[in-house]
Order: C-alpha cells, then sequence, then structure tokens
C-alpha cells in the first residue's frame, strides 16, 4: 500500500510542480483577477450587449413611429386612437366588447 501512496505523491515531490498547482490554483480561484471573477464578468457584458440591442430596436421603432407623426394625417390619426379626438361635425362611437373589457377577476 505505502508504494501505490508513493506513486500518487512522487510529483508532489518536485517543488517546480507544487509551486505551478500552488500558482494555479491561486489564479483561477482567490487573486482578484480570477477566472470566476472574470466569468462573472463575461456573463454581465453579454446581459448589456442584449440589453443594448433591445434598446437600439425600440430607437429605431420609436424614430418610425415619430417620422409618422410629423406628418398631419399620421397626427391625425393618433389623436383620433388614442385620444378620441373628433373634428367638429363628427360624432364617435366607442363599441366595446364583453372579451375586452375588464372585470374584477381579470385584476
Amino acid at each position: 500500500m505505502a508504494i501505490n501512496r508513493n506513486k500518487y505523491l512522487k510529483p508532489f515531490k518536485n517543488i517546480f510542480i507544487l509551486i505551478l498547482v500552488v500558482f494555479a490554483v491561486w489564479m483561477l480561484f482567490f487573486d482578484a483577477n480570477s477566472w470566476l471573477i472574470h466569468h462573472e464578468l463575461n456573463t454581465e457584458i453579454e446581459d448589456l450587449e442584449n440589453e443594448k440591442e433591445y434598446y437600439i430596436k425600440e430607437i429605431e421603432k420609436d424614430k418610425k413611429d415619430l417620422k409618422k407623426l410629423s406628418t398631419d394625417e399620421g397626427l391625425e390619426k393618433f389623436a383620433r386612437e388614442e385620444y378620441y379626438m373628433k373634428r367638429d361635425n363628427e360624432e364617435i362611437y366607442i363599441i366595446e366588447y364583453d372579451d375586452s373589457l375588464k372585470t374584477k377577476n381579470d385584476e
């Protein structure tokens, strides 16, 4: 049994291998720039890049909406649909269906 244990411990008797192992463990787990911290930072960077892409798409969509609102027809359509505005000689009837109404159970 002692021979088998010596076989496994033989590489650790070499001071250079021992220092290399200690250095590798230190750099991977305990150092301020460890692999774990780099992994967390890389994950955060990916999340921020995904968020950046989302906001770029939202900005493009808002630019299209602003371009539509810059015309008189687009502005009138928006005012009619969102704020139920009307011309002086018009009347507006809002038709709501039962499935579109909010009830106390839905809230």
